[in-house]
């Protein structure tokens, strides 16, 4: 005879007992093994065991048996007859598979209170009871403890434990048969975690396939496609950096007049062009003086409208009348200032100054045989005759520069072609070069010193000189970037300093003629005066002209301008 552990009804086999349970006990009402918790379904209790007693199944995962309570037998209780002896774990197995707790969800109503403080404890004296958080106590049939989900009776609380979870195992089995598994790159839907897990290495496996397919086929493949990448960035690097030098170029082209936008009379006729459009000028008077223009350049003389005589003269004038200040004051001989037009406006500043300078060589005896008294040439003449020193061999490497063409052009000159062409004309000229900062706060100390010994050299004696000297000299040639100018003099102030005389072609003729008279002079001195605070660019180059030259000289020195030297200071 088989006795239920739950209800005590008496049973002859062990499928009845089965039966028993399942209807009678498994789809009711059950109590926990552990605690007072009872008249819940299973699926409650099973939530129960989980969160109320999880020490009690942490000691179930190492069972154990008390000593005081045999351990091969299994009976029941209630009739005392021997039942079939098979383990708990084997007859648990047996005596209800995976099937036997389907249909029942944990959507279930919980029908009574579950405690989650009790505890179960076994003393020493006394058989085993099971303790509920209201203190009560509810001993277990012979020191044993009964399966509350199957008729299993366990001798210890901790295989009771362990025999109630694989209960848990085998419906958390049955309720995860429904669970579908979507596939994370397609949407095929899989039935368990292992063919979702196949289905996933197979799009991996297509992906490497195809990689595989477009993958270089010897080693070196990977080398030469990175030198083919290379070499296509450095050509593509390559032809952007030719773009933007051909832009700078043109830029530069256009600053310096090489663009081929046309020389002076180019630029004159379009001045009186949009003079005449703008009704500044009427159709008449543009015509009566385009052909005027066209008669002076084919003269090849300037036609002196910017030119302003007797400049010198007035400073002489003007230091003896009202020293201010000024120990010394040396002048240049007579020198025209000339201005620049609107022919040559912007890039004409060499030419002026060159035509200054030989207006003063043209009143120095030594020198006026060399030269046309009261011709100074235009400025496209003037270019003109440094294409025809170039010509004679001299500065190859500036001809080069300019493709030896200057006329028709708007090219700036500078130093090397003012010695061209002076050597030309048969005159020795220096070049002199202050390439770097020789004092304090960027300044030319040792420039202003250089121009004083070379204009005082003709006062150089025993007797102490006249507080004014107009010399014999001529003017000296100022280059620096992007501008020229004519030194005309220096003063020598009564605490030492130094101060330039100069012309500027780009004064403006008002300004120019202000020198002339009395009341103006004073202002105009602001545009002739320069101090060692108003000259702080990096270099400056300075031309004189000291002799003339003999024919064996001029070839010297056309010979050895293929290789220009300058005398550097300092």
């Amino acid at each position: 005879m088989l006795t239920c552990v739950i209800c005590g009804e008496e049973l002859l086999f062990e499928e009845d007992m089965k039966t028993h349970l399942l209807l009678s006990h498994l789809e009711d009402e059950m109590s926990c093994p552990l605690c007072s918790l009872s008249g819940v379904s299973y699926d409650d209790l099973t939530y129960h065991m989980n969160t109320a007693h999880p020490e009690n199944h942490v000691q179930a995962q190492e069972p154990h048996r008390d000593n005081n309570v045999p351990s091969n037998p299994t009976s029941c209780p209630s009739s005392g007859t021997q039942a079939t002896m098979i383990t708990e774990t084997k007859w648990m197995r047996n005596a209800f598979p995976a099937t036997s707790f389907g249909g029942r969800t944990s959507s279930d109503k919980i029908r009574g209170p579950i405690s989650t403080s009790g505890s179960a404890c076994v003393t020493p004296d006394s058989s085993p009871t099971t303790r509920g958080c209201g203190g009560d106590e509810r001993k277990t049939q012979g020191g044993q403890f009964p399966c509350p989900m199957c008729t299993l009776v366990c001798s210890t609380s901790p295989l009771l434990q362990e025999h109630v979870e694989v209960h848990l195992q085998v419906e958390d089995s049955a309720k995860g048969e429904g669970t579908r598994f979507l596939c994370p790159v397609c949407s095929v839907v899989c039935d368990d975690t292992p063919s979702l897990h196949e289905h996933v290495e197979e799009h991996f496996v297509e992906l490497t396939r195809d990689s595989s397919a477009l993958a270089p086929v010897s080693p070196g493949a990977d080398l030469r496609l990175a030198r083919k990448l290379q070499a296509e960035e450095d050509q593509r690097r390559r032809k952007e950096e030719a773009q933007l030098e051909a832009v700078e170029f043109k830029k530069l082209k256009e600053q310096f007049g090489l663009d081929g936008g046309g020389g002076y009379r180019r630029q004159l006729e379009r001045r009186m062009e949009k003079a005449v459009a703008q009704g500044l000028m009427a159709p008449a008077e543009y015509h009566s003086k385009r052909a005027k223009v066209m008669e002076d350049l084919a003269s090849g003389l300037d036609d002196g409208t910017t030119r302003t005589q007797g400049t010198l003269g007035a400073l002489w004038e003007y230091y003896q009348r009202d020293p201010r200040g000024c120990a010394h004051i040396w002048l240049s001989a007579e020198t025209d200032h000339y201005n620049s037009s609107e022919g040559d406006n912007g890039w004409g500043c060499g030419y002026r100054n060159l035509q200054m300078l030989l207006s003063a060589l043209q009143r120095i005896p030594v020198f006026a045989d060399r030269l046309t008294e009261g011709e100074i040439p235009s400025v496209p003449q003037l270019q003109r005759m440094i294409e025809g020193a170039w010509k004679e061999g001299l500065d190859p490497q500036g001809a080069s520069h300019f493709n030896k063409r200057l006329q028709g052009t708007r090219a700036w000159i500078g130093a090397t072609e003012i010695y061209a062409l002076l050597t030309s004309l048969g005159l020795r000229a220096r070049i002199t070069d202050f390439h770097k900062h020789s004092g304090p706060g960027d300044t030319h100390p040792r420039m202003f010193e250089w121009v004083k010994q070379y204009f005082s050299q003709s006062s150089r004696g025993g007797r102490l000189p006249p507080r004014v000297v107009q010399t014999a000299l001529p003017p000296l040639y100022l280059q620096h970037q992007g501008h020229s100018r004519s030194i005309v003099g220096v003063e020598e102030r009564k605490n030492g300093s130094l101060c330039l005389l100069v012309l500027d072609p780009d004064c403006g003729v008002a300004n120019a003629k202000k020198v002339l008279s009395a009341d103006g002079l004073s202002a105009a001195m602001r545009h002739i005066r320069r101090f060692p605070s108003n000259m702080k660019h990096r270099q400056y180059q300075v031309v004189c002209v000291d002799q003339v030259l003999s024919p064996e000289e001029k070839q010297v020195c056309i010979r050895s301008s293929a290789t220009l030297r300058v005398a550097r200071i300092p």
